[in-house]
């Protein structure tokens, strides 16, 4: 059985204050000292860290487990798809549906985790979380626990943003919907669906016939500074559009409903995948596009600017190549690399501006399944921060 590592929310306090003393040292400030996209930090959390004290989970998880042998005793703590800066030294970072599909994750509890990454050591800590629950009865449909925890069989949950009163909107794919839930990780509000997109597990449970592929939902969702607006980036290509072209959904938060306007991303190639989208002002996103590759076979894996304001007219959002994720400049070999890094996981699902020339990018590892970074063995969750040569003169008020 895989080594099992148990991070608990010993001393949080005294570990808070030391990361924002020393974890966010490698990135601060806001003027480019380098001439290309340069690592300047990188922590692991290990594959097999589980919630302590928490559920039995993966009864139904088959494959190659890479070592580890299920049911777990307890929730992992992986697949990483989306992340919020709380500005403390710590960070909300989404957990998944689980084990790859709705029909095995029933066992798999959604859950926001809190974690603090200390790149001195380069090490992350687990320092608590919160699981989604839907305690009154939002959900109009059956939910697969009587106690209304939910599962990776209710929702893949994709993507986050946390409001300015600090609720949180979610992006699913099952739906797709968008979900509202206070601090606490209940619902606010019943799944926002998105007229004309069904995604064929919805089909299944509706009867009304699939636009979308499995699992093709809100794969980024990103918030306008002011907060009234949140943007979610589809991760398929609805029927009758062109193929590799994905659609951006303006959503009020205030009238709660979706406000007609529309903006179409397309990909390098059809087979890509888009893996996090998140606001760098009113016009412009930051957006992860990868191919399914990993390890040898890994070979897209980026962060483009992407820009609505569409200034060739050609119906797309504008896009600029910032980070090659694949080529990363790293002159002083840090964790022990060479000169030239590269992130070759088959899923990349997280990036947060830190400052104006300063990003963290996170893998989805897929736990127990990818194995991208040592062939054989279960990847872990990789936390990487990034300076940049250029700044993203990016709205202040995304950055507190």
């Amino acid at each position: 059985m895989g080594k099992i590592a148990n991070r608990t929310f010993a001393g949080a306090g005294a570990l808070v204050l030391a990361m924002a003393l020393t974890g966010t040292s490698s990135y601060a400030g806001g003027h480019p000292k380098v001439s290309t996209p340069t690592l300047t930090g990188w922590a692991s959390l290990p594959a097999g860290t589980f919630v302590p004290g928490s559920e039995p989970s993966g009864a139904l998880a088959t494959g190659d487990l890479h070592g580890f042998t299920a049911p777990f005793a307890d929730q992992p703590v992986q697949g990483f798809s989306g992340i919020v800066d709380n500005h403390d030294g710590t960070y909300d970072v989404l957990s998944d549906n689980g084990y790859g599909n709705q029909a095995n994750s029933a066992d798999f509890l959604l859950r926001i985790q809190r974690l603090a990454p200390a790149f001195a050591t380069g090490t992350v800590d687990v320092v608590g979380g919160i699981n989604l629950t839907d305690p009154n009865g939002k959900v109009p449909w059956q939910l697969t626990r009587t106690d209304r925890v939910l599962t990776g069989a209710d929702f893949d949950v994709e993507s986050i943003v946390k409001a300015k009163d600090g609720t949180f909107w979610l992006g699913d794919e099952f739906g797709p919907y968008l979900l509202h839930a206070d601090r606490a990780g209940r619902l606010l509000t019943a799944p926002i669906p998105l007229d004309g997109v069904i995604a064929p597990e919805t089909a299944t449970r509706t009867g009304v016939p699939a636009t979308t592929g499995s699992s093709k939902g809100f794969e980024g969702l990103a918030s306008s500074p002011g907060g009234r607006y949140v943007y979610g980036l589809l991760e398929g290509t609805v029927a009758g559009d062109t193929p590799g072209q994905l659609r951006l959904n303006e959503f009020d938060t205030r009238a709660q409903k979706y406000t007609g306007k529309r903006y179409a991303y397309r990909l390098e190639s059809t087979a890509n995948a888009i893996g996090d989208a998140i606001a760098v002002d009113d016009n412009r996103f930051l957006i992860i596009e990868r191919d399914g590759g990993q390890g040898a076979t890994a070979v897209v894996k980026r962060l483009y600017l992407a820009d609505k304001r569409d200034r060739n007219h050609d119906g797309l959002l504008d896009k600029t190549l910032l980070v090659d994720l694949m080529n990363v400049a790293n002159p002083k070999k840090l964790a022990g690399f060479g000169t030239t890094f590269t992130f070759p996981f088959q899923t990349i699902e997280d990036v947060v501006i830190l400052d104006d020339t300063h990003l963290a990018v996170l893998n989805d590892n897929n736990f127990p399944f990818s194995s991208g970074r040592t062939p054989g063995q279960a990847d872990n969750n990789e936390w990487i921060t990034i300076e940049l040569p250029r700044s993203l003169r990016a709205d202040k008020r995304l950055l507190k």
